[in-house]
């Protein structure tokens, strides 16, 4: 096994076929976080197979070649420890949280679980149900129904545009046998990450996880082609909705790009807490919302600029207004005190990161499946303070330079597209008009 350092409390051991031991050692903590996770998600599904990361998730618990779904659930709650576990676009994780001691048997029982699942055809059939149930309360939210059009806006039909939960037909769909080749061919060493944080020993880690995932398969990286960027516009009225729901943004540098910490620092300082430009402006000086934010998505296939708010109709077009004039504003001239506010901001949370050990974890494991590396837990705040303000700048100044992808969803009164593209149209890169959602 080879063995990586990026400072000391973090150590990686790579096995032979691939799969890599993240241990974070906290000596701090009596508890312990154990995952395991795997560099598939929905955007490494094709249009058919598409929420079916998300179905082998869920069926994951439902019964391996030694336990049934009672047994692994008694498993964990005898010990005392949680059981979670969570599907996102790049990758899928399973998670179990409890005393120190147990730290081992954890990789053993989340082994199992990741390894030896069966998907039994009767707790398929019910589990489905669950998770159509699941579907229709993401379909009834407007809010949610908005960012899945929003990435549609950004995408077309690449494979990242695709929704975690799939589409309905999908899911009543999936078989045993979809599911099992789903997982042979993406459960494979180089793809898994068995993590731990807490007070342990990384060596003891190391060798529990060789005698759990040593004989994996060592496969080859899930690696997905990045997207083209397209822009435009798209609206789905939904009927019981009183408000307007909107996510508007822009192609942002990716996450390994030198320029994504400006961008970030970009998003931060539009929209990020009630003093902030957005919020002061759309909420507290002209009352246009109860809610709005801005954030930066980027993943090492693409970034994204949002800002989302929920609105009433009448408001709409005075919020569009109000947003195009504030970005123009900010592709002219960074304010140094929100400059400062941002950057403080965003060291806060990156040291509330550090303190939480699951977020630490995840972060750690997701370095490792873009950089091979776990990067030290200073880089991000080194290259936070090196950012000024023409940094910030030329960000709104290029993306502004770009067309805008909106969403608009709830309730969505006649000609909203056509105003939304006039009023955007202003912007440097302008708005393509895209079909009805």
């Amino acid at each position: 096994m080879t063995d990586s350092r990026p400072d000391p409390d973090t150590h990686v051991h790579t096995l032979a076929n691939g799969v890599r031991v993240l241990t974070l050692v906290q000596p701090h903590l009596e508890s312990v976080c154990v995952s395991v996770y795997v560099r598939t998600g929905s955007r490494h599904e094709s249009a058919r197979l598409n929420g079916i990361s998300h179905v082998v998730e869920h069926m994951a618990f439902k019964g391996t070649r030694t336990r049934d779904c009672q047994r692994i659930n008694l498993d964990a709650e005898q010990l005392g420890a949680e059981a979670n576990a969570h599907t996102d676009k790049d990758h899928t994780a399973y998670h179990l949280r409890g005393l120190a001691r147990h730290a081992g048997q954890f990789i053993g029982m989340l082994g199992d679980i990741v390894l030896e699942s069966q998907f039994p055809e009767a707790e398929l059939e019910r589990e489905r149900q669950v998770i159509l149930q699941e579907y229709l309360e993401d379909e009834d939210d407007a809010l949610s129904t908005a960012f899945k059009l929003f990435d549609e806006a950004c995408y077309g039909r690449h494979p990242l545009a695709q929704p975690v939960i799939g589409k309905r037909r999908n899911i009543e769909r999936f078989s045993r046998d979809e599911l099992m080749g789903y997982v042979q061919r993406q459960y494979t060493g180089c793809n898994v990450i068995v993590a731990v944080a807490g007070p342990v020993d990384p060596q003891a880690m190391a060798v529990q996880a060789e005698a759990v995932f040593g004989a994996m398969p060592a496969g080859t990286p899930n690696l997905v082609a990045a997207p083209a960027y397209l822009g435009g516009v798209r609206a789905r009225r939904q009927s019981g909705s009183n408000q307007t729901h909107v996510v508007l943004g822009f192609p942002i540098p990716t996450q390994t790009d030198p320029d994504m910490p400006a961008a970030v620092v970009a998003a931060t300082v539009f929209g990020e807490g009630m003093s902030s430009p957005l919020l002061d402006r759309v909420r507290e000086r002209l009352g246009l919302v109860y809610y709005a934010g801005c954030s930066a998505d980027v993943s090492d296939l693409a970034g994204q600029f949002v800002i989302e708010a929920s609105t009433t109709p009448e408001h709409l077009d005075a919020l569009f207004a109000e947003v195009t004039t504030l970005l123009q504003a900010h592709a002219a001239s960074i304010d140094p005190v929100h400059l400062e506010r941002a950057r403080n901001q965003l060291a806060v949370r990156s040291v509330r990161a550090r303190e939480r050990s699951q977020r630490r974890l995840e972060g750690a494991a997701q370095d490792l499946f873009v950089f091979g590396r776990v990067r030290a837990p200073e880089t991000w705040m080194v290259q936070i303070a090196a950012i000024d303000a023409d940094a910030v700048r030329l960000q709104f100044e290029r993306m502004l330079a770009a067309p805008a992808s909106v969403a608009i969803t709830g309730k969505v009164p006649a000609g909203t597209k056509e105003r939304c593209g006039d009023q955007l149209a202003s912007l440097a890169g302008g708005v393509r008009i895209g079909s009805q959602g």
